[in-house]
């Protein structure tokens, strides 16, 4: 699932590229993937602009030049957002090991294909494409007042003013779920996933086990340090492709690179040798180090 560093990626890429281009055509193959009324969804896109394009947390939302209404877009699991300038993008069929160890093949790069559910023509014959294998991901247009609904639902987020180290203490205070389970927790902390919080309690040593009321205040600091410290980290090397993410062009992001346990069950640890273990934590896989974590 595509997380804070990867969206934002995407959010950095598309505002260089489709900022300023009239809408000239809008195509919707699977209607359900649009959250609000199909044929206004369409009329309203259409001959319309991209004035700015925003984040909070793992969703993307766009202002529109002609309209207050705002276009929300969340990727969910395997939602990509592909921006296309030519006849095809460049590339492969990559292969995604799927829950339960089926292997099957991503997406493919002659576009549009099988999974791109909706896209966006141009006026200078650019696309964009939203690409969805497992289709939970979505459009949606809102108004003003569903938007600030929307985004009052998100946690504090790393990377902002808000993210101190006393309203990331406060967020802990009073919980008595696994440091695990709170990171991933959209209402309390934004923008965090699966991969990024077995990277954060690896970086404190922290367990990501271990129960929020037990840690110590050196501990949440090292977490909070860690959020942004990782996750600026992730920015900058646009984004982690464990499984089928992609940026705006396609391409894999560099973190895979700098991951110390997710992803490496069985695998030395760089920091003490000891193998990286896994468990079922928070409803999710979750790797760590039993010799580095406390």
């Amino acid at each position: 699932m595509p997380e804070l560093p990867e969206v934002e990626t995407i959010r950095q890429d598309l505002s260089e590229k489709i900022i300023g281009k009239k809408i000239t055509g809008v195509t919707v193959t699977k209607p359900r993937l649009v959250k609000s009324g199909l044929n206004n969804f369409i009329q309203i896109l259409t001959g319309n602009t991209f004035k700015k394009i925003n984040r909070r947390g793992k969703l993307v939302y766009v202002e529109l030049k002609k309209s207050d209404l705002v276009l929300l877009i969340h990727l969910k699991m395997t939602g990509q957002l592909i921006y296309q300038k030519g006849p095809r993008r460049q590339g492969g069929v990559s292969k995604i090991i799927a829950a339960g160890g089926h292997s099957f093949k991503s997406m493919e790069w002659d576009l549009p294909n099988k999974y791109s559910h909706i896209y966006f023509s141009f006026q200078d014959n650019s696309r964009l494409f939203f690409n969805d294998l497992r289709t939970f991901g979505y459009m949606k247009l809102v108004d003003e007042k569903e938007l600030k609904q929307v985004l009052n639902k998100f946690g504090i987020e790393p990377l902002t003013p808000d993210f101190t180290l006393k309203n990331f203490a406060q967020a802990l205070k009073h919980r008595k779920t696994n440091i695990k389970a709170l990171l991933l927790n959209q209402q309390i902390i934004a923008g965090i996933g699966n991969i990024y919080a077995d990277e954060i309690c690896h970086y404190a040593g922290v367990l990501p086990s271990r129960r929020t009321p037990d840690l110590t205040i050196a501990e949440i600091k090292k977490l909070w340090q860690g959020s942004s410290l990782i996750l600026k980290k992730a920015i900058k090397e646009r984004g982690t492709t464990f499984n089928n993410y992609r940026d705006a062009d396609g391409k894999k992001g560099n973190f895979i690179k700098f991951l110390k346990v997710f992803g490496r069950k069985g695998e030395a640890c760089g920091k003490c040798g000891e193998k990286i273990k896994k468990i079922r934590l928070a409803g999710r896989g979750t790797h760590f180090c039993e010799m580095c974590q406390h």
